[in-house]
């Protein structure tokens, strides 16, 4: 039988423990979250749910807190069978009050998920622009004549993580460590002079080889860095990208990407976007910010 008493239905926090279990969780609305995504997830932040009675994980959300100023909420999922209970909006605010105050807190909704966010004090700020691609074509726009492409070797972590801080807005070192452990590929992209000016990663979810982070200094190379990491995949892409790149996103169209969504950017403790230098092309997950 189905609790349907929201105070028998305590808030916890999830460990290694419960990934199946998060698994079944995220299966249950549709979404693709595997045994990697969940890992990197609790390596880097903490996630916290409901269980019913029987053990089951029935909600969950999780909270990434960032190196100084900025946290990610993602994850916010409740058991079709417990809606209405409030549970969302439980465990959403047991994220938020893990932060202080004064940290902004990021998250990218859902068109469902946007009535609860607001109420609960965030505000929209952007979008972010799902594509998907069934049949990539590799199409003639490298510039790999005048840069570079190398895989990710340890002495990058430093600067690739300047690239990263500067481009999303905040550094978020322990995340970026976990994200590239788990990735299928991370390549960066060098200048004439051995400078790293830009990296990507592709991380294989259930569903999709997802690109990004993508970072890079024009939408170009950009576009190179996601045509190596896509060269000889056998399967379904996806890439979210910020609203602020129009020409790569024409770019994207042309080797077969379609866009399918634009959900939400929501802040909450902020007015505005973290200061960006338009170098992030492609966001990690919208779980990330």
């Amino acid at each position: 039988m189905i609790t349907k008493d929201a105070a028998a239905l305590k808030v916890e926090r999830f460990d290694h423990n419960d990934v199946s279990g998060l698994i079944e969780l995220s299966s249950s609305v549709g979404w693709d979250y595997d045994e990697g995504e969940i890992n990197t997830i609790l390596l880097s932040g903490n996630i916290y749910g409901h269980k019913n009675p029987k053990g089951k994980i029935v909600s969950s959300a999780a909270i990434i807190p960032y190196d100084t100023n900025l946290a990610s909420i993602g994850m916010v999922i409740v058991h079709p069978e417990y809606r209405g209970l409030g549970l969302g909006k439980q465990v959403t605010k047991t994220c938020m009050d893990r932060v202080s105050k004064n940290t902004s807190i990021m998250l990218i909704s859902t068109k469902e998920g946007k009535p609860l966010y607001e109420k609960l004090g965030f505000r929209t700020v952007d979008v972010v622009h799902k594509f998907l691609c069934e049949n990539f074509k590799h199409n003639p726009f490298d510039r790999t004549a005048e840069f570079a492409l190398e895989h990710f070797q340890t002495d990058d972590f430093q600067k690739v993580r300047e690239l990263d801080a500067a481009s999303f807005g905040d550094q978020r070192s322990t995340f970026l460590r976990n994200r590239i452990k788990q990735s299928k590929q991370c390549m960066v992209i060098k200048n004439q002079y051995n400078d790293i000016v830009g990296f990507g990663l592709s991380i294989q979810g259930l569903m999709n080889l997802i690109i990004g982070p993508i970072v890079a200094p024009d939408h170009k190379i950009a576009a190179t860095l996601v045509k190596a990491l896509a060269f000889n995949h056998k399967g379904n892409l996806r890439i979210d990208v910020p609203s602020s790149h129009p020409n790569f996103m024409t770019l994207l169209n042309q080797c077969g990407f379609e866009k399918v969504n634009e959900p939400p950017i929501m802040l909450k403790n902020s007015a505005k976007m973290p200061s960006r230098n338009q170098e992030l092309y492609g966001i990690a997950a919208q779980v990330f910010g």
